[in-house]
């Protein structure tokens, strides 16, 4: 990906009107995440010669066997963190930077974690270029968490993880929220976990969704 901006076009903009219409009709009911979806330019994520798949309600692929969630996923997880202005979020998996920006927008603090190293090259680049200077993007695994960044109010994982991570929930603050889809398989189940004052963990689930996988260590690089 070329890191030379594209417009964002009066076109642009009354597709992601449309967008945030089609999730909100699937049921998104949060009024900061729908206006979050509607002001994040989704279309800066992808090559030139894909822009016309960047406002459809899809996952699309970024390389190294990784994709852009699809916006109505992107939206379901951050509904479920509950961002509150200035919470501390870690997100694994960075992929394409779209949910960190949205996570931002919000006014999330974010740290972020990407194993694939062309990705992280690639982001770590663009996110200042499209003015989220406040972003903290790693190299690094995901599995691990950023134990020297700890604690945090809310984590979010962008990958199917066939179990729950010990340290992801050691790196939670009491009262914080994990949101992760846990499963070994095809599909995952939506979760989240939150951390009671006496350090128990209340779990709920949300349905079904696919994601790639949670891989473990940093990828080699080629």
């Amino acid at each position: 990906m070329s890191h030379t901006i594209p417009v964002d076009s009066y076109r642009h903009q009354g597709l992601r009107k449309l967008l945030v219409q089609n999730i909100r009709q699937k049921g998104i009911s949060d009024h900061q995440v729908l206006a979050a979806i509607e002001k994040v330019p989704r279309h800066y994520f992808f090559e030139s010669s894909f822009l016309e798949y960047a406002y459809e309600d899809k996952p699309f692929s970024i390389g190294a066997g990784q994709t852009i969630s699809q916006p109505y996923t992107v939206a379901f997880q951050t509904e479920l963190l509950h961002i509150r202005k200035n919470d501390k979020v870690l997100e694994i998996g960075t992929g394409s930077g779209y949910q960190a920006c949205i996570l931002a927008e919000l006014g999330a603090k974010v740290f972020t974690i990407e194993r694939q190293k062309t990705l992280f090259d690639r982001t770590s680049k663009l996110l200042p270029l499209l003015g989220y200077h406040t972003i903290k993007t790693f190299f690094g695994d995901g599995y691990k968490g950023l134990p020297t960044f700890s604690p945090f109010d809310k984590v979010i994982v962008t990958a199917a993880a066939p179990f729950i991570p010990d340290a992801l929930l050691e790196q939670l603050k009491p009262g914080g929220i994990l949101v992760i889809p846990v499963g070994a398989g095809d599909v995952q189940t939506m979760t989240t976990l939150t951390k009671l004052e006496d350090n128990s963990v209340e779990k709920k689930e949300y349905g079904t969704f696919r994601f790639v996988p949670m891989l473990e260590n940093k990828a080699k690089e080629k």
